[in-house]
């Protein structure tokens, strides 16, 4: 295959590719650190992809921490 057919290939199935990976890396980390603590990791990773999101979008992190932290007494 031509490089621009490989380009095609993983524009088409980037998210199994995707998938395939993050699977691999998770099994990878399963049998090194355990399970318990790979979930840990993966979390943290989630958590910081999911701040940087919002900071791209120039939103305020200081309210979202707020909302996610606060009690059902503080949102009245």
């Amino acid at each position: 295959m031509t490089e621009m057919n490989w380009w095609l290939v993983i524009n088409k199935h980037w998210g199994k590719i995707l998938g395939g990976l993050l699977g691999l890396v998770f099994a990878l980390l399963v049998v090194n650190y355990g399970f318990w603590w790979s979930v840990f990791i993966y979390f943290c990773i989630a958590l910081g992809i999911l701040i940087g999101w919002r900071l791209d979008l120039n939103k305020d992190v200081g309210s979202f921490f707020k909302r996610v932290f606060s009690t059902k007494d503080d949102l009245d």
